[in-house]
C-alpha cells in the first residue's frame, strides 16, 4: 500500500505547485481552449511523471529501507535468491532488494520501468511468515514489477490530471468573470486573484475525485498482483499468506508514495474505502479460490 501514497501524494503536491506557478503568471489561461489542453497536458503528465522518477528515492526515504548489497545473515541470503530466481521466471532485470523496520506485515515494489525496481519487506512481515508465505509475497510484488503497474498508474494519473488541470481552469475562468466589475481597464489584480483562488481549490477537490478513480484501478490490479503471486509460488502459499496479513494486529500504514503497491492495504469502511489502493483481503482470497489450478 506503501508506493501509492507516496506516489498520489507527491503527484498531487507538484501539481499543485506547477498549476500555482502557471496560474501567477498568467501561463493557465490560454488564448484557446487547444492551447488550455495542451498546457494541462504538461502541468498533469510532468506531476505524475516525475512522481514516478522520485518514487525509488522517495519510498526508501520515507521508509528507511536499507538496500542489500551485501546479506548479513542466511534469512537475506534467502531473499535475494529468491527475488533473483522470480525476477528470471518473470523475464525482468534483478531489482534492488531492501529491509525496513516496521512492526506490522507488509511489502512493496516501486520503480520507474520493469528493470529498474525496488522490491522491500517489513521486518515484521519476515518475523512472522514462514518461507513459502514470504515468497508468495514477494512473487505478488514482483508481479507487479512484470505487469509494469507503476507506469500504467502513472499514465492514468497523467490523464487525469490533464483534465483536472483544464477544467479547473475553464471554471475559475468562468467565475472570475462573473465576477469582474464593468469597466475599461479589464481583468486587474482582483480577477487574477479570484482566478488563482477558484483555480487552487477546484484543483484540490478534483484531484481528490480523480484519486478514486485511481485508487479503483490500484484496486482491480491487486487482484491480478495475487495471480501473479500464486503463479510464482503456488496458490496455496499465496493464499496462506494473505491470511496471515488478514490476521495482522499492526496497522499497515505506509507513506503515500509506495501505498498502492504494498501487499497489505489496511483497514476502511465507508466513503474512505473508495480511497483504498487495495480490495478487501476476502475477496482477494475468494478470488484465488476460485481460479483455476
Amino acid at each position: 500500500m506503501l508506493r501509492i501514497a507516496l506516489f498520489l501524494g507527491t503527484n498531487l503536491a507538484i501539481m499543485v505547485l506547477l498549476g500555482l506557478l502557471g496560474s501567477i503568471f498568467g501561463l493557465n489561461r490560454s488564448g484557446s481552449l487547444t492551447g488550455l489542453l495542451l498546457m494541462s497536458a504538461v502541468i498533469g503528465m510532468t506531476g505524475s511523471f516525475i512522481s514516478l522518477f522520485l518514487s525509488k528515492w522517495m519510498a526508501k526515504r520515507s521508509t528507511g529501507a536499507q538496500v542489500i548489497s551485501q546479506p548479513r545473515n542466511e534469512a537475506e541470503v534467502w531473499l535475494l535468491d529468491t527475488v533473483r530466481r522470480q525476477a528470471e521466471q518473470a523475464g525482468i532485470g534483478m531489482p534492488e532488494v531492501a529491509v525496513y523496520e516496521a512492526p506490522e506485515m507488509n511489502a512493496f515494489a516501486t520503480g520507474w520501468n520493469r528493470n529498474n525496481a525496488l522490491v522491500a519487506v517489513s521486518t515484521g512481515l519476515m518475523r512472522s511468515m514462514n518461507r513459502r508465505e514470504l515468497e508468495a509475497v514477494l512473487g505478488h510484488e514482483m508481479s507487479h514489477v512484470a505487469n509494469g503497474d507503476m507506469i500504467t498508474l502513472t499514465l492514468i494519473q497523467g490523464v487525469l490530471n490533464t483534465f483536472v488541470v483544464f477544467i479547473s481552469n475553464i471554471l475559475a475562468s468562468i467565475v472570475s468573470s462573473a465576477l469582474r466589475r464593468n469597466d475599461d481597464d479589464g481583468p486587474g489584480v482582483i480577477d487574477s486573484i479570484v482566478h488563482t483562488v477558484v483555480y487552487m481549490a477546484l484543483q484540490i477537490a478534483l484531484g481528490m475525485l480523480a484519486s478514486i478513480i485511481v485508487m479503483w484501478f490500484s484496486r482491480r490490479r491487486e487482484f491480478r498482483a495475487d495471480a501473479g503471486g500464486a503463479h510464482l509460488a503456488g496458490r496455496d502459499s499465496m493464499v496462506s499468506a494473505l491470511r496471515r496479513l488478514a490476521g495482522d494486529p499492526n496497522d499497515h500504514v505506509l507513506p503515500d508514495e509506495v501505498k498502492a503497491f504494498g501487499i497489505s492495504g489496511g483497514k476502511l469502511s465507508g466513503l474512505r474505502a473508495l480511497f483504498m489502493t487495495h480490495p478487501p483481503i476476502a475477496d482477494r482470497i475468494a478470488a484465488l479460490e476460485q481460479s483455476p489450478r
